[in-house]
C-alpha cells in the first residue's frame, strides 16, 4: 500500500490545508523527504522542478516550527529559505503560504528590484521563515535589519542554479552567520562537483533523495536543430512561430540585451512577445509573466532566469534562439515544454560558430536532436499573423 501524507507523520492542520489544494497522494520526494526532515536531519536532494520538493521541505519545516511553538524575536527569523531568482523565491512563498494557512505562524520574501523599506518592516515584527535572494538578504544584513544567529533550519533551493549565477560567494558568506546547529537542507537539479563541495561543506550527515530522471530530457519533446547563420536567425524565428502547431512559446537568449532585441523586432513582425530578464524591475517582470500566462502575449523572450522555477501551463513550442554557456541549461530550458506529460517541441537554431555548444549538449542528453533544413521565405513576403 502506497503512503498517505498521515503516515508520513505530516498533522491535521497541514493535511486540511493539503486537501485545500488537491493534494492527495504524496510524490516520490516528498515520501522520501518528510519523515527525515520531520526527524531533524539533513538532507541532499537531487530533483528537478515540478516534483513537489517545495512541499517536501516546505510541510516538515512548517510543522515543526509550529510544534516548537514559540514566537520569533524582531529581526531574527527561525528558518530561512534562500532562491536563485525573485519568481522562484515568490513561488516558495506562495507555497508556504497555502500550506500555513491554518497556523499562525509568519513568512515573507525579501527580493532585490523593490524598494526595500516594507521588508524592513516586515522584518521588524518578525518572521518564522524567510525567504530571500542573496544579495538582497545580505544588503538587509549589512545594514543590521536581519539577524541570522537564530536560524534553526536552512534551505538551499535550486544550488546549483545558485552557482551558475555567481552566488556561491554570497552562499557561503550567509551560512557562516547562521548556527552551526542548524538543520540544513540542500536540494538540486544537478549535482556537478562545486555543487557537491558546498553540499559537504554546509550539511551534516545529510540523508540523500535522489528523483533526478534517468533520462535527462523528457522523451515526449521533439528537438530539432536548425543551421542558420546568426544574421537569418530573427527571420528564421519569425518563420517558425508563425507555424499553426505554436500556440505559446517561449524563446531563449544568453543576453539581456538579446533578449529585448529579439521581442522587439517580433512585435515589430506582428507577434506578440514579452522580454524578461535580470535587469527588468520586479514589477515588469511579474506582468511580463502574467501577460505570457493570460494570453496577451504568446511569446515569452528570456534569458535563463526564467529556465527553472516558473511554472507556465501549455507551453508548446522552446526556442533556443541561441544555445546557452552550460549544455546542463538546455535540459531546463526545453523542460519548460513538455510538462504533465503533454508532448511538446524544442528547436534550437545554431550558428556554425555554435557547433561546440551543441556537441556538449548531445554528450550531456547522450542523444543527437534532428537536423532539420527549414526554407525561408523570402524577405519582401513575410506577412504579419492575422
Amino acid at each position: 500500500m502506497s503512503d498517505d501524507f498521515e503516515s508520513l507523520g505530516v498533522g491535521g492542520t497541514f493535511r486540511r490545508a493539503l486537501g485545500d489544494k488537491g493534494y492527495i497522494q504524496p510524490t516520490p520526494i516528498q515520501s522520501q523527504a518528510i519523515p527525515q526532515l520531520l526527524q531533524g536531519k539533513d538532507l541532499l536532494g537531487i530533483a528537478q522542478t515540478g516534483t513537489g520538493k517545495t512541499a517536501a521541505f516546505a510541510l516538515p519545516l512548517l510543522q515543526r516550527l509550529d510544534d516548537a511553538n514559540s514566537r520569533p524575536k524582531p529581526r531574527r527569523p527561525r528558518a530561512l529559505v534562500l532562491a536563485p531568482t525573485r519568481e522562484l523565491a515568490l513561488q516558495i512563498h506562495e507555497e508556504l503560504t497555502s500550506l500555513g494557512r491554518y497556523t499562525k505562524l509568519r513568512h515573507a520574501f525579501i527580493i532585490g528590484g523593490v524598494s526595500q523599506n516594507p521588508q524592513i518592516k516586515c522584518l521588524a515584527k518578525g518572521l518564522d521563515v524567510l525567504v530571500a535572494t542573496p544579495g538582497r538578504l545580505l544588503d538587509l544584513a549589512g545594514q543590521r535589519h536581519i539577524d541570522l544567529s537564530e536560524i534553526s533550519v536552512l534551505v538551499l533551493d535550486e544550488a546549483d542554479r545558485l552557482l551558475d549565477m555567481g552566488f556561491v560567494r554570497d552562499v557561503r558568506r550567509i551560512v557562516a552567520q547562521t548556527p552551526k546547529t542548524r538543520q540544513s537542507l540542500l536540494f538540486s537539479a544537478t549535482m556537478p562537483n562545486e555543487v557537491a563541495r558546498l553540499a559537504r561543506e554546509i550539511l551534516d550527515d545529510p540523508v540523500r533523495v535522489d528523483v533526478s530522471p534517468k533520462q535527462l530530457t523528457v522523451k515526449e519533446i521533439d528537438q530539432r536543430v536548425v543551421m542558420v547563420g546568426n544574421g537569418d536567425k530573427q527571420r528564421m524565428l519569425e518563420h517558425l512561430l508563425l507555424d499553426d502547431e505554436v500556440s505559446r512559446a517561449i524563446v531563449f537568449t544568453r543576453t539581456k540585451h538579446g533578449a529585448n532585441k529579439v521581442a522587439r523586432k517580433l512585435e515589430g513582425a506582428g507577434i506578440s512577445a514579452e522580454a524578461i530578464h535580470g535587469n527588468k524591475s520586479q514589477n515588469a517582470r511579474q506582468r511580463a509573466l502574467r501577460n505570457f500566462k493570460n494570453g496577451d502575449a504568446w511569446v515569452l523572450v528570456a534569458t535563463d532566469i526564467a529556465a527553472r522555477g516558473i511554472d507556465v501551463d501549455s507551453v508548446s513550442h522552446v526556442f533556443n534562439y541561441e544555445l546557452p554557456h552550460e549544455p546542463e541549461s538546455y535540459v531546463h530550458r526545453i523542460g519548460r515544454t513538455g510538462r504533465a506529460g503533454a508532448s511538446g517541441a524544442a528547436w534550437s537554431l545554431v550558428d556554425p560558430s555554435e557547433r561546440n555548444r551543441l556537441r556538449a549538449v548531445e554528450r550531456l542528453i547522450r542523444l543527437s536532436p534532428a537536423e532539420v533544413a527549414v526554407q525561408l521565405p523570402p524577405r519582401d513576403r513575410r506577412q504579419p499573423p492575422a
